[in-house]
């Protein structure tokens, strides 16, 4: 039926149809509907089992689990700071924090999928699928006070200047996603940072009760780099009941998501690997160096994986396929340096408590080079071979 219905209206969009000006528009929508099944006219092709579409749509998938989680605790915290916990049901929490993350999801798809289809459309290119996935990822890594205002110009700076610029889905060299956030963090910092943002103060569903102003919701990183004692439990950290972004709070649903990436083989098992012994070594050697004054260099690596966007992160965005390193020893090294700097900034930037961002994106620099490293490591070795005999 829907090949049908396809079928009947491409005369439309083909040249010299009346819509033919949207083609790239028509066939994206067709091939996201139904698998293609053109195949090459000339030379070798391997044709897979699963497609790129297919890979972003399992992505998505993995991503739900944080995604939901997240809005019933968007609901949680602000019924726990109006001290109406025990008579906000759950349905009440959830679609309450469902109904302020939904306009994020669909400005971020509008803007972003806006530019792409218009770009594809003058360079006369298909439309890519990279942006399904980094759409819902920009609204699941912003605090829930975000203005859609500001959430629109991150997603316009991170299509146009961080993958556009580059030429598309493939050939960025920075993790879209993160660019957004990079964005806003440094543009407008005061509505990125700081206790009010994990609270939201408008109030989108009537669920009997009001959110007084002076409330203030500081998350567990923002309190260690105050050098205040962490007051949330490992136990509320680790089910995500604890203020922070959107998707990032719950080491749980996180881990369903990870499970999901790694037994489709979409997410590299040594990327993860890596940025977890990465970061428990650096959060090891803080321990022992018992820096005064310096609550985050105390904290155990459970703490910090806990906490922030660390599990999110080497689970997310450490494995973007593009930005990350391709080759199967430069991922561990790759994900080690990654866990590594992001506690080496947690611990010594107290103005910065959350060093997950800036990590990946600084290692999406050497990405290239550690493969170029091994890369080249193995020629040598082949070439020392050759000489031998």
């Amino acid at each position: 039926m829907i090949k049908k219905f396809f079928d009947k209206i491409r005369p439309h969009f083909e040249e010299k149809g009346k819509f033919s000006a949207l083609h790239s528009v028509f066939e994206g929508m067709e091939t996201f509907m139904l698998v293609p099944n053109t195949t090459s006219k000339s030379g070798v092709s391997i044709h897979d089992a699963i497609d790129s579409k297919r890979i972003m749509s399992f992505v998505v998938i993995a991503l739900l689990p944080a995604l939901l989680f997240g809005m019933y605790n968007i609901g949680y915290q602000n019924a726990l700071a109006a001290g109406q916990l025990e008579n906000t049901s759950f349905w009440a929490m959830f679609i309450y924090g469902f109904l302020l993350v939904l306009p994020k999801i669909v400005v971020s798809y509008a803007v972003g999928l806006g530019i792409e289809f218009t770009v594809a459309q003058l360079k006369k290119e298909e439309i890519q699928e990279g942006f399904l996935v980094t759409g819902i990822l920009i609204p699941m890594i912003v605090p829930v006070n975000c203005p859609l205002w500001m959430l629109a110009l991150a997603v316009a700076f991170s299509v146009i200047l961080c993958k556009e610029i580059f030429g598309g889905t493939g050939m960025n060299i920075f993790n879209p996603a993160l660019c957004a956030r990079a964005f806003l963090f440094f543009s407008y910092p005061t509505s990125m940072s700081g206790d009010n943002v994990w609270l939201a103060k408008e109030q989108v569903l009537s669920l009997g009760y009001n959110l007084p102003d002076a409330t203030t919701m500081a998350t567990p990183l923002g309190e260690a780099a105050a050098n205040h004692p962490i007051s949330a439990s490992l136990n509320d950290m680790v089910l995500g009941f604890i203020p922070g972004s959107i998707g990032e709070t719950s080491v749980i649903a996180i881990a369903i998501g990870a499970l999901i990436l790694l037994y489709t083989r979409i997410a590299s098992w040594k990327t993860i690997l890596g940025v977890f012994v990465g970061g428990a070594v650096t959060a090891l050697l803080f321990n022992f160096a018992e820096l005064e004054n310096n609550v985050a260099s105390h904290m155990s690596c459970w703490e910090h994986f806990a906490t922030g966007g660390f599990c999110f992160g080497a689970v997310f965005m450490a494995t973007d396929p593009v930005t990350g390193s391709r080759t199967e020893e430069g991922k561990f090294i790759y994900g080690f340096f990654i866990g590594l700097l992001a506690i080496l900034i947690r611990v010594l930037n107290p103005g910065y408590p959350e060093g997950m961002m800036l990590a990946i994106l600084f290692m999406n620099m050497f990405a290239p080079l550690i493969d170029y490293c091994f890369v080249q490591r193995n020629i040598n070795k082949r070439l020392a071979r050759m000489k031998k005999k």
